[in-house]
């Protein structure tokens, strides 16, 4: 029975012969900017239709305009961690 011993250096991926983490990283900002913008809207929509619809006596309205609120702000958060967590992938990988 023959054992082959590798040793941790020999083994892992070459970072360096992929192109294009730049551009990827660029790809990448773009599309969360758009989702943070759009979080941020969906925010301002949302929030003013609470207003109103509170100060008008529509209590449905105004229960669905703050569960948009909240998925507004869940989304905002979760856009912005995925663009640190991507940023830290790429600097992860670029140091492999």
């Amino acid at each position: 029975m023959q054992r082959l011993l590798v040793t941790a250096s020999a083994v892992g991926p070459n970072f360096g012969a992929v192109g294009g983490s730049g551009q990827m990283r660029a790809i990448v900002g773009a599309l969360l900017t758009y989702g943070l913008i759009v979080a941020v809207l969906m925010l301002v929509v949302s929030a003013t239709t609470w207003a109103l619809a509170s100060g008008s006596g529509a209590w449905h309205t105004a229960q669905k305009a703050k569960t948009g609120c909240f998925v507004a702000i869940g989304g905002a958060v979760l856009t912005g961690a995925a663009l640190t967590w991507a940023n830290w992938l790429l600097h992860l990988g670029a140091h492999l």
